[in-house]
Protein backbone atom coordinates (compact mmCIF):
# COMPACT_ATOMS: atom_id res chain seq x y z
CA UNK A 1 0.00 0.00 0.00
CA UNK A 2 1.92 2.96 -1.44
CA UNK A 3 -0.57 5.95 -1.75
CA UNK A 4 1.51 8.07 -3.53
CA UNK A 5 2.03 5.43 -5.82
CA UNK A 6 -1.64 4.60 -6.38
CA UNK A 7 -2.78 8.20 -6.28
CA UNK A 8 0.01 10.02 -8.95
CA UNK A 9 -1.89 8.81 -11.87
CA UNK A 10 -0.10 9.86 -15.51
CA UNK A 11 -2.81 12.73 -15.55
CA UNK A 12 -1.38 13.88 -11.75
CA UNK A 13 1.96 13.71 -12.73
CA UNK A 14 1.82 15.80 -15.88
CA UNK A 15 0.23 18.87 -13.29
CA UNK A 16 2.88 17.79 -10.93
CA UNK A 17 5.91 18.93 -13.92
CA UNK A 18 3.64 21.99 -14.64
CA UNK A 19 3.66 23.33 -11.39
CA UNK A 20 7.19 22.28 -9.93
CA UNK A 21 6.06 19.97 -7.40
CA UNK A 22 6.89 16.88 -9.21
CA UNK A 23 10.52 16.23 -7.97
CA UNK A 24 9.65 16.45 -4.42
CA UNK A 25 6.89 14.30 -4.74
CA UNK A 26 8.65 11.91 -6.89
CA UNK A 27 11.09 11.87 -3.88
CA UNK A 28 8.20 11.12 -1.56
CA UNK A 29 6.80 8.23 -3.92
CA UNK A 30 10.25 6.60 -3.48
CA UNK A 31 10.70 7.14 -0.04
CA UNK A 32 7.53 6.06 1.13
CA UNK A 33 7.55 2.37 1.96
CA UNK A 34 4.87 0.36 1.33
CA UNK A 35 2.56 -0.01 3.93
CA UNK A 36 1.44 -3.54 5.08
CA UNK A 37 -1.78 -2.50 5.84
CA UNK A 38 -3.87 -0.65 8.35
CA UNK A 39 -2.22 -0.47 11.79
CA UNK A 40 -3.40 0.29 15.40
CA UNK A 41 -2.82 3.99 14.75
CA UNK A 42 -5.18 3.70 11.77
CA UNK A 43 -7.40 1.22 13.70
CA UNK A 44 -7.85 3.56 16.58
CA UNK A 45 -8.53 6.72 14.44
CA UNK A 46 -11.26 4.85 12.58
CA UNK A 47 -13.23 3.12 14.98
CA UNK A 48 -13.75 6.11 17.06
CA UNK A 49 -15.27 8.25 14.05
CA UNK A 50 -19.28 8.96 13.62
CA UNK A 51 -19.34 9.79 10.41
CA UNK A 52 -17.50 9.67 7.15
CA UNK A 53 -17.61 10.79 3.16
CA UNK A 54 -17.62 8.52 0.54
CA UNK A 55 -16.77 9.32 -3.23
CA UNK A 56 -18.00 6.51 -5.68
CA UNK A 57 -18.94 6.55 -9.28
CA UNK A 58 -22.26 6.48 -10.77
CA UNK A 59 -23.26 4.69 -14.77
CA UNK A 60 -22.97 8.45 -16.20
CA UNK A 61 -19.53 8.44 -15.50
CA UNK A 62 -19.93 11.06 -12.39
CA UNK A 63 -18.82 10.87 -9.03
CA UNK A 64 -21.21 11.06 -6.00
CA UNK A 65 -20.34 12.26 -2.55
CA UNK A 66 -22.72 10.81 0.41
CA UNK A 67 -22.31 11.53 3.90
CA UNK A 68 -22.23 8.47 6.25
CA UNK A 69 -23.24 8.84 10.21
CA UNK A 70 -23.67 6.55 12.95
CA UNK A 71 -22.19 6.26 16.69
CA UNK A 72 -19.17 6.49 17.73
CA UNK A 73 -16.95 3.51 16.33
CA UNK A 74 -19.70 2.03 13.69
CA UNK A 75 -17.22 1.52 11.19
CA UNK A 76 -15.11 -1.57 12.10
CA UNK A 77 -11.63 -2.91 11.21
CA UNK A 78 -11.98 -6.39 10.21
CA UNK A 79 -8.53 -7.22 9.54
CA UNK A 80 -5.20 -4.93 8.42
CA UNK A 81 -7.12 -4.72 4.91
CA UNK A 82 -10.66 -4.34 5.12
CA UNK A 83 -13.33 -2.16 6.28
CA UNK A 84 -16.80 -3.00 7.06
CA UNK A 85 -19.91 -0.85 8.10
CA UNK A 86 -23.68 -1.94 7.99
CA UNK A 87 -26.07 0.11 5.50
CA UNK A 88 -28.52 1.74 7.89
CA UNK A 89 -31.95 2.69 6.35
CA UNK A 90 -32.25 6.06 4.51
CA UNK A 91 -34.18 7.83 2.18
CA UNK A 92 -33.93 4.79 -0.23
CA UNK A 93 -32.79 6.82 -3.18
CA UNK A 94 -30.00 4.14 -2.92
CA UNK A 95 -27.41 5.85 -4.83
CA UNK A 96 -24.24 4.69 -3.34
CA UNK A 97 -24.86 1.34 -3.19
CA UNK A 98 -26.34 1.54 -7.23
CA UNK A 99 -23.24 3.14 -8.03
CA UNK A 100 -21.72 0.53 -6.05
CA UNK A 101 -22.96 -2.18 -7.83
CA UNK A 102 -21.70 -0.73 -11.29
CA UNK A 103 -18.11 0.33 -10.23
CA UNK A 104 -16.94 -0.76 -7.05
CA UNK A 105 -14.07 2.31 -7.04
CA UNK A 106 -14.48 4.41 -3.78
CA UNK A 107 -12.37 6.98 -1.62
CA UNK A 108 -12.97 7.43 1.90
CA UNK A 109 -12.59 10.64 4.02
CA UNK A 110 -12.69 10.20 7.50
CA UNK A 111 -12.05 13.54 9.76
CA UNK A 112 -11.43 14.50 12.62
CA UNK A 113 -12.59 18.12 12.96
CA UNK A 114 -11.10 18.86 16.67
CA UNK A 115 -7.56 17.67 15.98
CA UNK A 116 -7.57 19.04 12.15
CA UNK A 117 -6.82 15.42 11.31
CA UNK A 118 -8.01 13.39 8.22
CA UNK A 119 -7.52 9.82 7.32
CA UNK A 120 -7.77 9.88 3.48
CA UNK A 121 -8.40 5.78 1.82
CA UNK A 122 -8.59 4.04 -1.54
CA UNK A 123 -11.10 0.94 -1.16
CA UNK A 124 -13.33 -1.76 -3.47
CA UNK A 125 -16.22 -1.64 -2.06
CA UNK A 126 -18.81 -4.42 -2.10
CA UNK A 127 -22.03 -5.62 -1.06
CA UNK A 128 -22.78 -7.95 1.50
CA UNK A 129 -26.90 -8.75 2.17
CA UNK A 130 -27.36 -9.76 5.80
CA UNK A 131 -28.72 -13.18 5.85
CA UNK A 132 -25.27 -14.40 3.30
CA UNK A 133 -23.00 -13.45 5.89
CA UNK A 134 -24.77 -13.30 9.67
CA UNK A 135 -21.46 -13.70 11.53
CA UNK A 136 -19.99 -10.98 9.60
CA UNK A 137 -23.24 -8.78 10.64
CA UNK A 138 -22.98 -9.52 14.15
CA UNK A 139 -19.58 -8.49 14.49
CA UNK A 140 -20.19 -5.07 12.73
CA UNK A 141 -23.51 -4.08 13.70
CA UNK A 142 -23.83 -1.36 16.15
CA UNK A 143 -26.40 -2.70 18.57
CA UNK A 144 -27.17 -0.51 20.79
CA UNK A 145 -27.98 2.24 17.71
CA UNK A 146 -31.20 2.77 17.02
CA UNK A 147 -31.05 1.57 13.24
CA UNK A 148 -32.76 -0.54 10.05
CA UNK A 149 -29.77 -2.50 9.03
CA UNK A 150 -30.36 -3.23 5.06
CA UNK A 151 -27.14 -4.40 4.12
CA UNK A 152 -23.14 -4.56 4.45
CA UNK A 153 -20.87 -2.42 2.83
CA UNK A 154 -17.51 -4.00 2.91
CA UNK A 155 -14.22 -2.00 1.92
CA UNK A 156 -11.26 -3.71 0.44
CA UNK A 157 -8.44 -1.04 1.20
CA UNK A 158 -6.15 -0.49 -1.56
CA UNK A 159 -3.96 2.51 -0.29
CA UNK A 160 -4.22 4.79 3.14
CA UNK A 161 -2.28 8.27 3.77
CA UNK A 162 -2.82 10.89 6.12
CA UNK A 163 -3.82 14.33 5.24
CA UNK A 164 -2.09 17.65 5.70
CA UNK A 165 -3.86 19.62 8.36
CA UNK A 166 -4.00 22.70 6.62
CA UNK A 167 -6.94 24.87 5.62
CA UNK A 168 -8.95 22.27 8.13
CA UNK A 169 -11.11 24.36 10.33
CA UNK A 170 -11.82 22.78 13.87
CA UNK A 171 -15.46 21.89 14.13
CA UNK A 172 -16.78 20.38 17.78
CA UNK A 173 -19.94 18.29 18.57
CA UNK A 174 -22.59 19.24 21.24
CA UNK A 175 -21.24 16.65 23.21
CA UNK A 176 -17.52 17.74 22.56
CA UNK A 177 -18.35 21.20 23.71
CA UNK A 178 -20.36 19.85 26.76
CA UNK A 179 -17.18 17.96 27.80
CA UNK A 180 -15.07 20.98 27.08
CA UNK A 181 -17.34 22.79 29.34
CA UNK A 182 -18.06 20.89 32.36
CA UNK A 183 -15.10 21.87 34.77
CA UNK A 184 -16.07 25.68 34.01
CA UNK A 185 -20.01 24.78 34.66
CA UNK A 186 -19.29 22.84 37.79
CA UNK A 187 -17.07 26.01 39.00
CA UNK A 188 -20.15 28.32 38.32
CA UNK A 189 -22.34 26.00 40.29
CA UNK A 190 -19.87 26.15 43.17
CA UNK A 191 -20.01 29.95 43.01
CA UNK A 192 -23.85 30.31 43.02
CA UNK A 193 -23.74 27.36 46.02
CA UNK A 194 -21.05 29.77 47.91
CA UNK A 195 -23.11 32.87 47.01
CA UNK A 196 -26.16 31.59 47.73
CA UNK A 197 -25.13 30.09 51.32
CA UNK A 198 -23.40 33.65 52.56
CA UNK A 199 -26.08 35.75 51.23
CA UNK A 200 -28.53 33.36 53.79
CA UNK A 201 -25.88 34.26 56.31
CA UNK A 202 -26.17 38.06 55.98
CA UNK A 203 -29.65 37.69 56.13
CA UNK A 204 -29.36 36.00 59.30
CA UNK A 205 -27.81 38.33 60.90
Amino acid sequence: MNFARFAFTDGVKKLQEKYGSRPAYARMENMLADKEGITEAEQMFIESRDSFYMSSIGENGYPYIQHRGGPAGFIKVIDSHTLGVVDFRGNKQYISVGNVMAHPQVSLFLMDYPHKTRLKIYADARIVELADNPELFDLIDPSEYKHTAERMLIFDVKAFDWNCPQHITPRYTVEEIKEAFAPQNEYVLKLEYEIARLKKQLEEK
